[in-house]
């Protein structure tokens, strides 16, 4: 762990603990349906996440400490503002061997918490854009533009259902995702969950992934969470793994 996200933990623990922290973004895809209150604050970092592919014989590994500032700016409105500061490609294989770091780009998202007549029943939207202002590896070829409508369902007490669609469109061509989850609490600080997707790229087609991993609220202001996701078929990266840490500063 770097000293900033160390620095930042200890700040976090050291804050008196509250019981109205409406949940994160991070792990798995997806995002909680729920916004931050007017001018509470919430810093996700990944330490890092991973992932690799294999295509024509080179294999990619990647490190990225992906970063999310969410700022609830009143009512069903919540800013969110996310990049890599930090990245890490290696490629091999088929008679190349290169690497690279730098940083990714910028993105600027809005989400809204959509209304809802059933407590066990939550949905909201996300729309973002992203910029092309990153490293020379690691930024995107255009800008893109994504939406993303989350619904979760709280079974019971314990367990609860998620449905993730999203569509991101780049130079006049669309990216989906379909992801569906299962989140069981084995207590009031440690959740499990599971979770497949199907991922469609207009030059590459679809793929699905499956995995799981946890989430583990260490104070009512700090979670940290760990996971995976493996290939199953198709065009997909072969492994994405997730470590990070996620801290509320509500009031």
């Amino acid at each position: 762990m770097c000293l900033a996200a160390f620095g930042t933990l200890m700040l976090g623990v050291g804050l008196p603990a509250l019981a109205d922290n409406p949940g994160y973004d991070r792990p798995g895809y997806g995002f909680t349906p729920v916004v931050l209150g007017a001018g509470d604050i919430t810093v996700e970092q990944g330490l890092p996440d991973w992932s690799r592919d294999r295509q024509a014989g080179i294999t990619s590994s990647q490190y990225s400490a992906d970063s999310l500032l969410r700022i609830g700016i009143g009512g069903p409105l919540e800013l969110q503002l996310s990049s890599s500061p930090w990245n890490s490609l290696r490629q091999s294989g088929a008679g190349s061997d290169y690497s690279s770091q730098g940083h990714g780009d910028t993105i600027l998202g809005l989400k809204l918490a959509l209304p809802s007549s059933n407590q066990a029943f939550s949905w909201g939207l996300l729309g973002s854009v992203e910029f092309t202002d990153g490293a020379k590896a690691f930024r995107s070829a255009q800008r893109q533009y994504l939406l993303g409508t989350q619904f979760n369902l709280q079974t019971n007490e314990r367990n609860s259902l998620g449905l993730y669609l999203q569509d991101v469109r780049s130079g006049g061509a669309d990216s989906s995702t379909v992801a569906v989850s299962d989140n069981y609490a084995l207590n009031k600080t440690l959740t499990l969950y599971a979770e497949a997707a199907w991922l469609h790229a207009p030059d590459q087609g679809g793929g699905t992934v499956a995995g799981g991993g946890l989430a583990w609220m260490i104070t009512p202001r700090v979670q940290f969470d760990a996971g995976f996701d493996r290939r199953l078929g198709g065009a997909a990266p072969e492994w994405q793994t997730n470590l990070g840490v996620s801290i509320y500063f509500g009031h």
